[in-house]
C-alpha cells in the first residue's frame, strides 16, 4: 500500500502500449462492489478467494501489465502463480516513502481512515515485516520511492525499461 504500483503499472502500460490491469478494479467491475464492500460482506477469507479467482483470470491475458493489492502475493498460492504466468516485479518502497505517502491520503484509504500517525507507522512496520517474505519471491525488484511527480515517473520508467531490456540481452 503507497508505494506505487499503480502509478508505475499505469506510466509503463502508456510507455509500452501494453494494457494496463489493477487487479482491486478488475475486482470491483466483475463483483459490482467495491474491494470495502466485499470486505464487509464476505470477510478477507472470502475476498482473498475472489482475489485468487481474479488474478487466475488475468494471468491467462497476454501483453498486460498487472497491479495487484498489496495482499495478494501473500496468500494460497499467488505468489509462485504469479512467478509461472509473468514477469513479476517487486516496486520496494522505504518506509519512510510509504509514511509520507500514506498520512497524506490517510482517508481514501479504510485500513488507514482516522488512525493517528503514530498507529499508521506501525501498520507499515507491521506489513512489511509480514508481506516482505511473498514479495522477495518476485523475479525482480525496482525502487518506488522516487514516484513522486511526471519528471520523476518517466525518469524511472524510462530507467527500468533500458535496465529490463539490458538485462535480456
Amino acid at each position: 500500500m503507497g508505494c506505487g504500483k499503480t502509478t508505475f503499472g499505469r506510466a509503463l502500460s502508456e510507455k509500452t502500449g501494453l494494457r494496463f490491469i489493477d487487479l482491486d478494479d478488475y475486482i470491483e467491475e466483475r463483483q459490482h462492489a467495491t474491494v470495502k464492500e466485499i470486505f464487509a460482506s464476505e470477510g478477507e477469507d472470502g475476498f482473498r478467494r475472489i482475489e485468487r479467482e481474479a488474478l487466475h483470470e488475468v494471468s491467462g491475458l497476454t501483453d498486460c501489465i498487472v497491479s495487484c493489492g498489496g495482499g495478494t502475493p501473500c496468500f494460497f498460492d499467488n505468489m509462485s502463480h504469479m512467478n509461472s504466468c509473468g514477469i513479476t516485479l517487486w516496486l520496494k518502497a522505504t518506509e519512510e516513502c510509504l509514511f509520507s505517502r500514506l498520512v497524506r491520503k490517510r482517508e481514501k484509504r479504510p485500513l488507514l481512515a482516522g488512525r493517528s500517525d503514530e498507529e499508521i507507522r506501525a501498520i507499515i512496520t507491521e506489513q512489511l515485516n509480514r508481506r516482505t517474505p511473498y514479495y522477495s519471491q518476485a523475479q525482480h525488484e525496482w525502487q518506488g520511492d522516487s514516484l513522486e511527480d511526471r519528471r520523476q515517473i518517466d525518469r524511472n520508467i524510462a530507467d527500468f525499461i533500458f535496465g529490463f531490456f539490458a538485462r535480456l540481452t
